[in-house]
């Protein structure tokens, strides 16, 4: 079992994944084929369909190479230009990373921090986008997966479309499980990758975009093979990347997008994280432990445990439980010794049930 870092999969096994993507890995085809082509072409309108969007909104789908940072990197910096200023809500590591994002690349940049078990305060925002003009986008991660807290995004984009700003949504570990509304909450770009709620391989990530938006990008990006939007044009043209695609990361997802579905969408998917979240809290409370969050604050993504009172170091936790083939991640907490517990991917009950077997039997120790 595996815990939340941006390159997992949430699941046992060498690749982490439903044994129907693993098969469409095996699969060899060229970047330039006419079935790849339409496979890609694919892939973005049934992004557009999971977001409840269809080209006619006014919306595109873009994949970029990469892990999900690349894809970050990519749209703030075709996004955001000289003339505009960024804000970014940073509770914690995700937040942090953008604003490094954007000071690497030049950017203009300011940070409204909270801890990193609280939630931003929604007046405050309000009075810094009012008390700042200069200040063109927001920038936030829905599921900040330094303690697995899933932000108040709809509350935050209610702020920011009163305040006529543009909104920019991290949801590499919410997309596809969580609901998202991109109408009303005014998402001007939201990024995610496959490897997360969508349950595929890493390889890539994509960028759902307003179309008005990255056309008037065009030139903006200052990297050639970010470009957000010269990689959407290039898709446009003629339906291909511009560089060398991952192609079986993209034939994997082909597959997992149609398991998505079969399983019954986007809501359906939530519920199964949910149940196996439930059941996480409820065996680990049986054996000592409570979650570094306050319930009402949890998502079902990822659950961050203290380790403070434990006679055991994360390190002695992590070996013993890897040699029974289960694997957690540290904390990301600075002033907090953690471990965190991954609630997604392809999870059975038993699953969770040995996890929480073991480390009562490491407790008895």
């Amino acid at each position: 079992m595996s815990t939340l870092d941006r390159n997992s999969l949430f699941t046992p096994g060498p690749l982490n994944c439903s044994p129907q993507v693993h098969a469409a890995m095996q699969r060899d085809i060229g970047s330039r084929e006419t079935s790849f082509i339409e496979t890609v072409a694919r892939i973005r309108r049934e992004l557009l369909k999971i977001s409840g969007l269809s080209e006619t909104d006014g919306y595109t789908a873009v994949p970029m190479q990469g892990s999900g940072t690349f894809a970050i990197e990519s749209a703030l910096t075709t996004m955001i230009g000289s003339d505009d200023r960024l804000l970014v809500m940073e509770n914690g590591a995700y937040g942090k990373r953008m604003i490094e994002i954007a000071q690497r690349a030049g950017l203009c940049v300011e940070c409204l921090s909270a801890a990193p078990t609280e939630y931003h305060n929604i007046d405050a925002l309000d009075a810094l986008l009012k008390s700042q003009p200069e200040l063109s986008h927001v920038a936030v991660v829905h599921c900040e997966t330094t303690t697995g807290i899933l932000n108040p995004l709809s509350e935050i984009a209610a702020v920011v479309k009163a305040n006529g700003r543009r909104l920019l949504v991290d949801a590499m570990s919410s997309f596809g499980a969580l609901p998202i509304d991109f109408q009303t909450d005014a998402i001007e770009c939201l990024i995610a990758s496959p490897n997360k709620c969508l349950e595929s391989a890493p390889g890539f990530g994509f960028a759902i975009v307003k179309e008005e938006s990255l056309r008037a990008a065009a030139g903006r990006c200052p990297s050639l093979s970010l470009d957000l939007h010269a990689q959407w044009a290039a898709l446009e043209a003629n339906g291909q990347f511009r560089f060398t695609p991952p192609t079986h990361c993209l034939l994997a997802f082909d597959k997992a997008l149609q398991l998505l579905a079969d399983e019954g969408g986007v809501s359906a998917r939530y519920a199964r994280y949910q149940k196996r979240h439930q059941q996480l809290i409820a065996g680990m409370a049986e054996i000592g432990f409570t979650p570094v969050l306050a319930a009402e604050k949890q998502s079902p993504i990822i659950t961050a445990f203290p380790l403070e009172g434990s006679p055991f170091s994360f390190d002695q936790v992590y070996e013993a439980l890897a040699e029974e083939g289960l694997i957690i991640y540290p904390g990301k907490l600075e002033k907090m010794d953690c471990f965190r517990i991954g609630n997604i991917g392809q999870l059975e009950e038993t699953d969770i049930n040995r996890l929480i077997q073991s480390i009562a039997r490491l407790q008895a120790t």
